[in-house]
């Protein structure tokens, strides 16, 4: 990792001084705070929302008001399409409740991945209509290359770009001529940690041949930077390549938590959509630990592949499991502290 050369000299001393020393005790596991959804509608999800990030505040003593950049991130899951993209009823409730703590409507932006992708769910005007739910939130396209630093990057030795969903070429906005130093790096979407106060990720869950887990880890990561489809065709460097960039230090202090859905999410196929396997579950969640969501949701995932008569999510895929390793959440499932809003 280059992020920048300091950064990456910081690293490099931190591991080996983490090798040196004796494993420190376990810090107390995160909770995660859960709220029923007794319709999927816009009332319900603005009241349990609501319910959610107060409960945050409290227990964390933060508050998600207005700081020096005035301006707050929601990162949008849309890359699987229209049945799999972050309910329109959920971002909604997550922008009223930070206007009721003192955001301007324009200073509360959106970032999501492919232009027609977000035409598709909804979250950009419609070709017919011109009309959008968010007219007001910027919508940041990734995928435009207007929104990274050449400074800022994930840097391996890893095979040139192809697309993770769709198996196309990514040739949109790529020169011919790049050189193999710049086709080995993947440049960070810098709105959600230099422009913006915090950010709060709201993913959508679907199983991964690659990944194992497509959800708060991967939008968070993979989803939020550019050329990463190379890392798709090596399933040994796809999963380090999302822990490593989930612990990056300037994307985790203003990554304020995880707040998902499970009001649909897929067990076998993903990440294309496909309603065949498709679950709904009346449930909301915010947690600071992206592992332990992505693990929760593993489990049920196992659980539907089970009654479906499918194997389980391949166990050789160790994404959470490096995640883990790098302090960025735990995968502890039986040690979960739930707690529940009813």
């Amino acid at each position: 990792m280059r992020l920048p050369l300091a950064l990456l000299l910081g690293l490099a001393c931190a591991l080996a001084a983490r090798a040196a020393a004796p494993t420190p005790p376990a810090r107390a596991a995160e909770p995660v705070w859960e709220a029923p959804l007794a319709k999927f509608d816009e009332a319900t999800y603005e009241a349990q929302v609501e319910r959610l990030i107060a409960a945050y505040e409290q227990a964390s003593g933060r508050r998600l008001a207005p700081g020096a950049k005035r301006k707050a991130g929601l990162k949008i899951y849309a890359d699987s399409g229209p049945g799999l993209a972050t309910p329109l009823p959920l971002v909604k409730a997550v922008i009223s409740a930070l206007r009721r703590r003192g955001f301007e409507n324009g200073d509360i932006f959106l970032v999501g991945l492919n232009a027609l992708r977000l035409r598709m769910t909804g979250y950009l005007p419609s070709l017919v209509s011109g009309r959008t739910p968010f007219s007001g939130n910027p919508v940041y396209v990734l995928e435009s290359g207007r929104f990274y630093d050449p400074v800022w990057f994930y840097d391996s030795p890893l095979p040139q770009r192809f697309d993770p969903i769709f198996a196309q070429e990514q040739t949109k906005g790529v020169s011919p001529d790049t050189t193999k130093d710049q086709d080995r790096k993947s440049f960070l979407a810098t709105p959600l940690f230099l422009e913006a106060d915090f950010w709060i990720n709201l993913p959508v869950y679907t199983d991964h041949p690659t990944l194992g887990i497509n959800g708060a880890l991967v939008n968070a990561t993979l989803w939020n930077a550019s050329n990463t489809a190379r890392f798709f065709r090596s399933p040994a460097n796809a999963p380090a390549a999302v822990a490593e960039m989930s612990a990056i230090p300037e994307l985790r202090q203003t990554w304020a938590f995880t707040l998902a859905s499970l009001q649909h999410y897929q067990f076998v196929g993903g990440p294309f959509f496909n309603s065949l396997y498709t679950v709904s579950e009346p449930l909301l969640w915010l947690s600071n630990d992206p592992v332990m969501l992505d693990s929760l949701v593993r489990d049920r995932i196992n659980g539907h592949r089970k009654k479906q008569g499918f194997e389980p999510v391949d166990e050789e895929i160790r994404t959470l499991e490096f995640a883990e390793t790098l302090g960025v959440g735990s995968t502890k499932t039986a040690q979960v502290r739930i707690l529940r809003l009813d």
